[in-house]
């Protein structure tokens, strides 16, 4: 996102690590995260938060799920006042099941809080093929000011005010993404793995409307197109992960040599507890979260992420 805005508006980009800022300032480079590829010039990047917040009109918080409430009560004292803050982590918060608008609107009581979702896979974004993104936001004026900011060139944005539903696809996508993996490394072949993604759509669409979300909101960017990217890209990161399972290795190597995060991995057993809630019954994301609990065998579970019997289709 960064490397999007930049160029047209003055940017500064937090890294937690001293030796990424250090890399970024010095050869327009992020090798850990982004290897080979070369980021604007215009980009600086600082391991100082309060320099990087202070002076925002517009503030994106691009971090992990797990660190995101914790990133946004340190950076807390330096926000100004009525700065719209977006997210970019898909996901939900352990314990509390929030949303990270949610989290925004706790924190940072008082500031616009919107998220920026879709299929997006940063490689392909940072080398400029065209993508689509949604800005999701109650306030409609306030995604529109968000919209002319982050749009450029080949990267569209719309504009939703479902954020239920577009941060709820991005949640789900990503446990959804991992059983895909998984077909890929068991070799299970296209007309399978085509059913699992059209049957994810169908879990994460039917848990989003008990959430108060539009359906047709997955229908769009932020839930069939978020979807079928992360279930298809070899840069997916969740995707990698099922597949590796498939291939048999174990999960706690895998996450090692990631070096990132897979939001998925933490999303499955969250999913789970709230489809409890709702009395709803999620298959592929309950025996995904058996298989990242190590209690089934991804080929053993690969026979039930496509259930059949008397369910109709769609949803």
């Amino acid at each position: 996102m960064a490397s999007l805005v930049a160029p047209r508006h003055p940017t500064v980009l937090w890294a937690r690590s001293p030796e990424v800022a250090k890399a970024v300032n010095d050869d327009h480079a992020n090798p850990a995260y982004l290897p080979g590829l070369r980021l604007p010039d215009e980009l600086p990047a600082t391991s100082d938060l309060g320099e990087a917040v202070s002076e925002a009109d517009l503030l994106v918080v691009g971090v992990p799920t797990s660190g995101f409430r914790s990133v946004l009560e340190e950076a807390k004292a330096f926000v100004r006042p009525w700065v719209p803050v977006v997210s970019l982590a898909k996901g939900l918060e352990r314990g509390s099941y929030l949303r990270m608008t949610e989290i925004i609107k706790e924190v940072l009581p008082g500031h616009p809080a919107a998220a920026l979702t879709g299929p997006n896979i940063a490689r392909e974004i940072v080398e400029g093929k065209a993508a689509a993104a949604v800005v999701a936001t109650e306030d409609l004026a306030v995604a529109a000011a968000i919209q002319k900011v982050v749009t450029r060139g080949v990267f569209r944005v719309y504009i939703n005010d479902d954020v239920v539903g577009c941060e709820i696809g991005g949640a789900l996508k990503n446990v959804i993404a991992i059983a895909a993996g998984i077909g890929e490394g068991l070799g299970v072949g296209d007309n399978t793995r085509a059913a699992v993604m059209a049957r994810g759509l169908a879990e994460l669409s039917r848990l989003g409307v008990a959430m108060g979300a539009r359906p047709t909101t997955f229908m769009g960017l932020a839930g069939m197109g978020d979807l079928i990217v992360t279930c298809m890209s070899p840069f997916s990161r969740n995707r990698t992960v099922g597949e590796q399972l498939g291939r048999g290795r174990m999960l706690e190597d895998i996450l090692a040599e990631l070096h990132m995060v897979a939001e998925g991995v933490n999303t499955a057993v969250l999913v789970l507890e709230l489809a409890d809630r709702f009395d709803l019954d999620l298959p592929i994301c309950r025996m995904i979260d058996r298989v990242v609990r190590g209690e089934i065998a991804p080929a053993d579970a690969y026979f039930g992420l496509t259930p059949a019997g008397h369910e109709l289709d769609p949803g």
